[in-house]
């Protein structure tokens, strides 16, 4: 299917330090992006892929050409989780040898190469996570000079960051939820006649069917592949459901990067986008990641209007609105040293 406009597309493969698992980005740029403006990094949430980004990237592009130039956008990124989309299918044979799942850490090192790379020199970057993407946004930062990030800006979309001693409170909620929606995960349909077939099927029901129908197109032809089996072609999920369910239960890398955000709030600025609707993340755990008195300081906290947790999805339009309300910067703040 064609991409939105006016993005132009370039597929890009990356090692991983210390492991044979690939890591798989798209970039996006624009005909006359301007090299003083942001680069923008995107990290999807679980069951996701890359190009889910892509309606949400175009909106953001859109809106911020009318600014001045060291604030339009130069290029986007979004990445693969490891054992998501395009990834999934290059590392699918370490991946169905493996008992566990990729956890958020383990792509954040991934990340974290991309990020001090020749890609990025001299880049003025903005970080922007959704869900379980927004763990491994954190984390990212955790090898960098706290006077020196690697970032303008981070941007948590709808995160699923807790701390250690609220995790510990709820500990027997917490893993009782991750395993029903292991669970749901698990037992969900993955195969289908044909892509077209799988986009009709998943618009009837829910969650697909309150998503945005740009999001949903880009579900079945990106998130999908065509599998040869004994009676014939079929479209499956790039993203193996069984390792899909295996990360939710993966707390620690959350953990851990919660508690970066109180380490690393006052270096950077730490936004926080949530949907109105909570749907997914318990509200009590919403706020206490923004709760000044225990350290973390949020730059902004926005909540969208009809969202819920699967804003990206969802309210596309709308999300990009709110990241853009934090893409302006004061013109005097010095350049990132990478």
């Amino acid at each position: 299917m064609p991409r939105p406009n006016p993005l132009l597309v370039k597929s890009f493969t990356f090692d991983s330090k210390g492991t044979q698992l690939k890591l798989t980005a798209n970039q996006y740029t624009t005909q006359g992006c301007d090299n003083e403006g942001l680069t923008l990094l995107f990290a999807h949430c679980v069951g996701s892929h890359k190009e889910q980004w892509e309606p949400t990237i175009s909106r953001i592009v859109q809106l911020q050409a009318s600014k001045r130039r060291p604030d339009r956008v130069r290029e986007a990124w979004a990445f693969d989780w490891q054992n998501h989309g395009d990834a999934a299918v290059l590392n699918e044979g370490i991946l169905k040898n493996l008992e566990d799942s990729i956890s958020a850490g383990q792509w954040a090192l991934a990340i974290e190469d991309f990020v001090n790379s020749s890609h990025l020199h001299g880049h003025r970057v903005v970080a922007i996570g959704h869900s379980a993407g927004t763990g491994a946004i954190m984390l990212t930062m955790k090898k960098f000079p706290i006077k020196n990030p690697p970032y303008k800006a981070v941007i948590l979309v709808e995160p699923t960051m807790l701390s250690q001693e609220l995790f510990d409170a709820h500990a027997e909620e917490r893993y009782a939820f991750a395993n029903a929606t292991k669970k749901f995960t698990l037992d969900r349909r993955d195969t289908w006649p044909s892509k077209k077939a799988a986009l009709e099927w998943l618009g009837k029901r829910a969650p697909w069917k309150s998503w945005d129908p740009r999001v949903l197109r880009l579900y079945a032809e990106y998130g999908l592949r065509e599998v040869k089996t004994p009676d014939g072609m079929v479209a499956a999920l790039k993203c193996d459901k069984r390792q899909e369910g295996l990360t939710y239960p993966h707390f620690k890398s959350y953990i851990e990067a919660t508690a970066l955000f109180r380490e690393r709030c006052r270096a950077v600025p730490i936004h926080v986008i949530f949907g109105a609707r909570n749907d997914f993340v318990a509200a009590y755990i919403q706020e206490s990641l923004i709760d000044t008195s225990q350290g973390r300081i949020p730059a902004s906290v926005t909540r969208i209007p009809d969202a819920g947790h699967m804003i990206v999805q969802e309210k596309p339009d709308a999300l990009a609105h709110a990241i853009c309300d934090k893409l302006t910067f004061d013109p005097q703040q010095p350049r990132p040293r990478m």
